[in-house]
């Protein structure tokens, strides 16, 4: 992902990341997600959020399917977690198989409650299925901001290293798992996350029907 700034999630953006996801699946390769240097994901196009409408609510929308779609994907998802990822930055990199953080001074955050808003069924879905606990607790109710080496602690990243060294690291995770016997690890992973694919479906469906009524 390379929008010149820093990443916002608009709908051409999301449309291209669905496409690439398509080539993907046809393809039956490993995903490696990337961002920009200083910046893998800011969350939405605030542009169109505020802006309030039908746009921003397919929007929301689209940007959650695609984290379904990634923890549903049946070959391996890695994230090369290149700088900041706020709210569904954030959300995107937690709905991959694994993740390399660059090292150096940048915040993962689901930042939701710092500024007003409430956290979506879905948002918590993505982050329960894969923080600690504790950091959930925190991440989901008081907004924490999380360093690379807490992010590590918390569950957000899987490990980190040197800046010059994320790309290339993240390849050879995904080379190597590319290794992993296909039909295993698709079966393996739809039953492990089957429950959790399902609430957040459903938990969708819940925040589309609040968004329409708020808008009506």
């Amino acid at each position: 992902m390379d929008d010149g700034r820093v990443n916002a999630l608009s709908p051409a953006m999301l449309a291209e990341l669905d496409r690439a996801l398509d080539r993907a699946h046809a393809d039956a390769t490993v995903v490696v997600l990337s961002g920009r240097g200083g910046v893998f994901c800011a969350g939405f196009d605030l542009g169109v959020l505020k802006a309030g409408g039908e746009p921003a609510a397919d929007m929301v929308r689209s940007g959650f399917m695609i984290a379904a779609r990634l923890l549903a994907f049946p070959t391996p998802v890695v994230v090369a977690c290149t700088g900041h990822a706020f709210a569904m930055g954030a959300f995107l990199l937690l709905a991959s198989d694994y993740r390399v953080g660059t090292l150096g001074a940048y915040t993962l955050v689901a930042n939701e409650v710092a500024i007003g808003l409430t956290m979506p069924h879905a948002a918590i879905a993505i982050l329960r299925q894969r923080l600690t606990p504790a950091a959930f607790e925190r991440a989901t109710l008081l907004a924490e901001p999380f360093d690379p080496p807490s992010a590590v602690a918390a569950g957000f990243l899987d490990q980190t290293v040197e800046p010059a060294a994320v790309a290339g690291t993240a390849q050879d995770v995904a080379h190597r798992l590319a290794g992993l016997d296909p039909v295993a690890h698709a079966a393996t992973k739809a039953r492990a996350r089957a429950n959790t694919i399902d609430a957040l479906r459903q938990a969708i469906a819940t925040d589309a029907a609040e968004m329409r009524a708020r808008t009506s």
